[in-house]
């Protein structure tokens, strides 16, 4: 009598497979926006109180120098806000931020306008605000992605909720590139001017601010019309400020 085999059913654990492997990047997912978040927490919680020793910036300039061969120059001087004039503090908000004591870190306005500009050239422009500035360079690294771009909105949200308007201009004005090498108020002053960021008058307060949207290409002193034309321009708007009140 012929036996009937049966053939065996064959194990389908694809599936399974399929769904444990998406569980544990669930997990893994997870455990990586809660780290995120707790640490971004930490370092903003702590520069609010503790200098800022570099930014990525600097690091990226100095592996760019080195790279190119050339000397690897680093000036950061922090000093208080107490000892950073008060006509820098004008000049920065008359040529970068209009609207920095008011808004929420964010001038809608601005990107609106930005954002128009942009659109033919398809690049990301402009509009950004010095809350928005500092966010990126203590926390971030250069560039034009939207990834970046929505980064710096979560730590500009975050400074301005934890440090606060006095806290984020005096970060802004320690940490910002002023020259090739040279970042914060009291370094570029040194360098431009020879002497303290406390005694800068109007026109040299505005000869920094002037540079900063391009601080290696542009001179403080020694400057191209282009360069005189904005200090000029930006004295003009520091005359309407007034009084800062944080």
């Amino acid at each position: 009598m012929a036996t009937k085999i049966t053939p065996k059913k064959t194990r389908q654990p694809q599936k399974k497979e399929t769904l444990g492997l998406m569980d544990k990047v669930k997990r893994f997912l997870f455990k990586a926006l809660l780290w995120f978040f707790g640490l971004s927490l930490f370092f903003v919680l702590l520069f609010k109180f503790v200098p800022v020793p570099f930014t990525p910036l600097m690091v990226i300039r100095a592996i760019e120098n080195k790279a190119a061969g050339k000397e690897v120059y680093y000036s950061h001087d922090w000093e208080p806000i107490e000892n950073l004039s008060m006509n820098l503090q004008k000049a920065v908000i008359a040529s970068e931020d209009g609207t920095f004591l008011t808004h929420n870190g964010f001038d809608f306005n601005a990107l609106q306008k930005a954002y128009k500009n942009n659109e033919r050239g398809r690049r990301i422009k402009g509009g950004s605000t010095i809350s928005q500035q500092t966010a990126k360079n203590v926390f971030l690294w250069q560039g034009r992605s939207y990834f970046r771009k929505g980064l710096e909105a979560y730590f500009t949200v975050l400074i301005e909720l934890i440090w606060g308007k006095e806290r984020i201009m005096e970060v802004y004005l320690n940490s910002i590139e002023m020259g090739d090498g040279i970042y914060g108020a009291q370094a570029a002053t040194q360098y431009w001017y020879r002497k303290d960021a406390s005694s800068l008058t109007p026109m040299q307060a505005a000869g920094i601010a002037a540079i900063l949207p391009n601080p290696r290409k542009y001179k403080a002193t020694g400057s191209s019309s282009y360069i005189n034309n904005r200090k000029a321009r930006i004295v003009r708007v520091m005359r309407h400020i007034g009084k800062i009140k944080y």
